[in-house]
């Protein structure tokens, strides 16, 4: 697999928006250790503990702003002082739960925010190229057994997959109507469930599981048979760096590209969980036999072959790999490791893997 080329990252200006969150603090510390001049674009972090505390990511960044990116003039502003090269947005509101609780929030973090920052670089000198990410779930979830191509039908039951399937069709006007003819390469990431290090989150899998475990609690599984295509955060962030790069070099298409595992590598929540308690030990669970909570999606895979094909991207850690990692990760920084030493080790590693 290719990995991210240190000389063409080197002195490229980068702004990040979402970048105090789990997979921008991540990512902003990767681009820093590429040599890139990084700045950040977000709402203060969402948790407590958060990694962009924990492992000081503000530090890396030439310019920090806590902007909502639904205040047009705000996210403008930050967007033409900084006048970057290429634009990784990130920011959103990104829990399926959390937008049945706030959905009005969540269309318009998700999708207004996206038009706001789109719109920001209508006219911006400077600016090549954009990676929009939004999610593996802005397909019109099947049930298909098949994975998910780039090609097949947008949508969403759920407030969350609806905003992320919005902000595709807001992506292919901006480009048509706007930047393609202003010399501006823009693409969107979609990439499945990711596990790491740092994830404070409510209502994700591992983090839920930390919790409880290092509470001496049971942990409450209310879908276990729910399938994913699970990886480690550096895998997808990989692919988004990988796709900057090649549409720089214009040898990637303005296109939406997905980012996911390979198949043997999808997985239900509980072949997830009995993974982490191989690893962690004594640790309790208990399945649920029914379903609880508001409706999510019961399969759900994702095809990564255009990805794979044009950008040489591939999935570099398996699932038991990745599940290893993101225990060890929060074993460590519970025992006193500095949180941005792990995240810098396991980027070493990675781009070290064969």
């Amino acid at each position: 697999m290719s990995l991210p080329d240190p000389a063409f990252w080197r002195g490229k200006r980068v702004l990040l928006t979402g970048h105090t969150g789990f997979k921008g603090s991540w990512l902003t510390l990767w681009l820093h250790r590429l040599g890139a001049t990084v700045a950040g674009l977000s709402l203060p972090p969402a948790t407590v503990p958060s990694l962009f505390e924990s492992a000081r990511v503000a530090e890396v960044c030439t310019l920090s702003r806590m902007v909502d990116i639904r205040d047009r003039a705000a996210t403008a502003a930050v967007i033409r002082e900084f006048q970057p090269e290429i634009v990784l947005h990130m920011a959103a509101q990104p829990l399926v739960r959390a937008s049945y609780r706030e959905p009005v929030d969540t269309f318009a973090t998700n999708v207004q925010g996206t038009v706001h920052v789109l719109d920001a670089l209508r006219g911006l000198s400077g600016v090549q190229v954009a990676v929009m990410i939004t999610t593996d779930k802005v397909y019109r979830n099947r049930e298909w057994e098949r994975p998910y191509t780039e090609d097949d039908t947008l949508g969403g039951a759920d407030p969350y997959s609806a905003s992320k399937a919005a902000c595709e069709i807001v992506i292919d006007a901006y480009r048509d109507s706007f930047l393609r003819a202003q010399g501006v390469r823009l693409a969107s990431a979609r990439a499945g469930n990711v596990i790491g290090g740092g994830d404070w989150s409510e209502d994700r899998l591992i983090p839920d599981a930390v919790r409880a475990w290092q509470r001496g609690q049971v942990l409450e599984i209310r879908r276990p048979g729910a399938v994913r295509p699970w990886q480690h955060v550096l895998d997808p962030l990989a692919g988004y760096l990988l796709l900057a790069e090649a549409m720089w070099h214009r040898t990637a298409a303005e296109e939406a590209y997905n980012f996911g595992p390979l198949q043997d590598d999808a997985a239900t929540v509980r072949a997830v969980i009995e993974k982490a308690r191989e690893v962690v030990g004594d640790a309790q669970v208990h399945y649920h036999p029914q379903l609880q909570g508001p409706h999510e999606a019961g399969l759900l895979l994702l095809e990564s072959a255009k990805a794979r094909s044009q950008l040489g991207y591939r999935s570099r850690l398996g699932l038991a790999e990745g599940v290893r990692r993101t225990l060890h990760w929060y074993r460590a920084q519970t025992d006193g490791a500095d949180a941005r030493m792990l995240c810098e080790q396991d980027i070493q590693e990675y781009a070290a893997l064969p």
